[in-house]
């Protein structure tokens, strides 16, 4: 996969930046939720107690409020324009696999409540779906004096 995503980073087009940033989001959002799906794991079989519904939706609330300031703060890494378009996109994807990541997080808290998990990891998976049609809109052109990587 890191193979591609050089091969993809260096072919110096639009479309190739689209899909570079595309495994860059979803490998950062891997990067959040292996270590938090095996936490939750652990967590749940040390039998946590559960936690009440309206603390749920207050969690709710507060990972949908992070996932939008995530976003928010994604896209204006992607608009700027003292960076290279190549630059701009992977760090407007990688902070962008937040939004979606801090909704699983806390769905991993809760692992002991299946409706809790459900409701956070749909949201998750919205949320990762949204970012990942919104992504092609939030890489630019490659200017044309800027370097292309070196070949391997």
């Amino acid at each position: 996969m890191l193979d591609a995503f050089s091969r993809e980073l260096r072919v110096g087009t639009r479309e190739g930046l689209i899909r570079a940033a595309r495994r860059a989001y979803t490998l950062s959002l891997a990067a959040l939720a292996v270590p938090g799906v095996l936490l939750g794991g652990a967590l749940l079989i040390s039998a946590p107690v559960h936690t009440p519904w309206p603390a749920v939706v207050g969690l709710l609330g507060l990972g949908l409020g992070l996932a939008g300031l995530a976003l928010y703060l994604a896209h204006q890494a992607a608009r700027r324009a003292d960076l290279p378009a190549r630059q701009a996109a992977l760090t407007a994807a990688i902070q962008a696999a937040t939004a979606p990541g801090v909704l699983l997080l806390l769905g991993c808290a809760l692992l002991g409540q299946l409706l809790a998990v459900a409701a956070f990891w749909v949201l998750a998976l919205g949320t990762y779906a949204l970012v990942w049609r919104q992504l092609p809109g939030w890489v630019r052109e490659p200017e044309p004096q800027e370097e292309r990587l070196p070949s391997s």
